[in-house]
């Protein structure tokens, strides 16, 4: 098989639109057919360097609860999420709390009382317990079943992946997902509390709360090609090196189109397009059908442009 490439025209045209319009990009690596392509480091960024990959990290949670089902060690999506955490004996008017699943959570439909995209990270961060906060509001502020995006939703699924695994989401990802595809473990960091070290450019390893669990919704750092690897094993049915590292039937089930376009924490896009997407533009994209990998590393700012157009101009060179 031809090794696919850009062309030199190409690849000029593609490092100016990078420079001229999507300035905060700091890493970009493209594969085909498991190829690569292209890859280019921006703004004098040390090849190898890890990325604060913000709500990238969701997608890459939800392949940790595929893999925690695989394994068994949780029953399957319609679990009610309050079964996990009998501790919390909430004496409340809140009927919704207990009917609220593990499905609910993954696919952004349940209530919480905050508009969509506009939670406070740093109230739930001043928290103690972070998932106490996050299971007193989970079930209030709406109907059940509408689209409500929510990072407190995600950390909820780390701490019921710690219930099960016995392990943070950072030490399950090390054993079953980061080992097989040959990602170097992320290592133990102890936690400082303020603005640069939980969001900012002091982020390292991964993100834990107080009491130890991962932030399930950002925090993760990853290197450009570890970022590719992940879009990889999804555009390769979860198989990484011939060992079926997440099971082909939740990667399935992960991207059922839906009127919301998102599947379980993964964006659907066209057809056979599934994205993970983080703040200031940071993503991994897949294109199933024509097995292409975009990999984005970008620094977090308010309102980046959109990837889109970008996107669109690679694929069309492939």
């Amino acid at each position: 098989m031809k090794k696919p490439c850009f062309t030199k025209e190409q690849i000029e045209t593609l490092e100016q639109m990078i420079r001229s319009q999507y300035s905060n990009i700091q890493g970009l690596k493209v594969t085909k057919n498991n190829q690569e392509v292209f890859m280019k480091s921006f703004n004098q960024v040390e090849e190898g360097e890890k990325y604060n990959i913000a709500s990238v990290t969701k997608s890459i949670l939800s392949l940790l609860i595929g893999i925690a089902i695989d394994q068994k060690l949780i029953k399957g999506v319609d679990e009610p999420v309050m079964s996990f955490f009998p501790e919390y004996d909430f004496r409340d008017d809140n009927l919704l709390r207990d009917k609220i699943t593990i499905r609910d959570l993954l696919t952004m439909t349940t209530p919480f009382p905050f508009p969509s995209m506009q939670e406070s990270f740093s109230r739930m961060c001043r928290q103690e317990d972070w998932i106490k906060y996050g299971l007193e509001m989970m079930g209030r502020g709406d109907l059940k079943g509408g689209f409500k995006y929510s990072t407190i939703g995600s950390h909820i699924l780390s701490a019921v992946l710690t219930k099960v695994t016995k392990m943070s989401a950072r030490e399950f990802a090390n054993l079953y997902l980061f080992t097989p595809l040959k990602i170097k473990p992320i290592p133990f960091y102890s936690m400082t509390y303020d603005e640069e070290h939980l969001f900012g450019k002091k982020v390292q390893g991964w993100v834990m709360d107080p009491s130890g669990i991962s932030a399930g919704g950002w925090g993760l750092t990853l290197s450009i090609d570890e970022m590719t690897k992940i879009g990889q094993l999804y555009l390769n049915d979860g198989v990484w090196n011939h060992q079926q590292v997440v099971s082909s039937k939740w990667l399935e089930e992960s991207r059922q189109v839906n009127a919301n376009h998102y599947g379980y924490m993964w964006w659907l896009g066209e057809s056979d397009e599934v994205m993970a997407i983080g703040s200031g533009g940071s993503l991994i994209y897949v294109h199933l059908k024509e097995k292409i990998v975009i990999a984005i590393a970008s620094t977090i700012i308010l309102k980046p442009r959109d990837r889109k157009e970008l996107l669109q101009e690679i694929v069309s060179c492939l």
